[in-house]
């Protein structure tokens, strides 16, 4: 994976606003996006494991990433989570799909209502997931259909009920996170696994983590 991919990444996220102030910014924002979505395809489920990926695989990211200062800390990808707006980040998730998804005619695309168990904030309420796949093919296509599949692959395959991430905005972009990786993963075909031994078979073999993310840089 060269460098230049990444300027395709960078298209579709660029109208994502930066939360930060200018002079708190020691990492590009699309190194902290695409580090975390490699960390959460690998296993990862709170920013200190994302940051603990990043630092066992600096040599690999440096490959595709700039990276000026290094492996930001898990404080810094969670401030930046907490902050960052999800309704822009899944906009761009959505503009991602959108480039990369073929449809065929007539089809009928699935999509699952799911509201993320134990996300209940202090006067937030439940985390309403919907899932972007399905709401970007149905922006194409106009069809619906309810499917419990989805649901059951981030329950097991992604536990996101036993997540702790609570702050602020973190708990939703770590849910966008996950159906992005979970997307990921389903695109991926030449391993014939369960999406659950897809993520293992990633944190394990950058090769196949390469294949895995090539979906995300058209």
């Amino acid at each position: 994976m060269e460098r230049q991919p990444a300027a395709s990444i960078a298209g579709h996220f660029a109208d994502l606003e930066d939360p930060r102030v200018d002079r708190t910014k020691q990492h590009l924002l699309l190194d902290i996006v695409v580090i975390a979505i490699c960390a959460v395809i690998c296993g990862a489920d709170s920013w200190v494991s994302v940051a603990l990926f990043g630092e066992a695989r600096l040599a690999w990211l440096k490959g595709f990433l700039e990276l000026p200062n290094g492996i930001p800390s898990h404080d810094t990808f969670g401030r930046v989570f907490a902050r960052l707006k999800p309704e822009q980040f899944e906009k761009c998730f959505l503009q991602w799909i959108a480039a990369v998804s073929d449809i065929t005619a007539g089809q009928v695309v699935a999509i699952d209502a799911k509201t993320v168990r134990r996300s209940h904030d202090t006067g937030k309420g439940a985390i309403h997931m919907v899932s972007a796949w399905a709401a970007a093919n149905e922006l194409v296509r106009g069809q619906v259909k309810v499917d419990d599949k989805s649901n059951w692959v981030l329950d097991i395959a992604f536990p996101e009920d036993e997540c702790r991430v609570r702050k602020d905005h973190g708990p939703q972009n770590l849910a966008i996170l996950r159906h992005i990786a979970a997307n990921l993963l389903k695109q991926e075909k030449t391993a014939k696994a369960s999406i659950s031994n897809k993520r293992l078979r990633a944190g394990w073999d950058e090769e196949y983590l390469r294949t895995a993310l090539a979906g995300l840089f058209h």
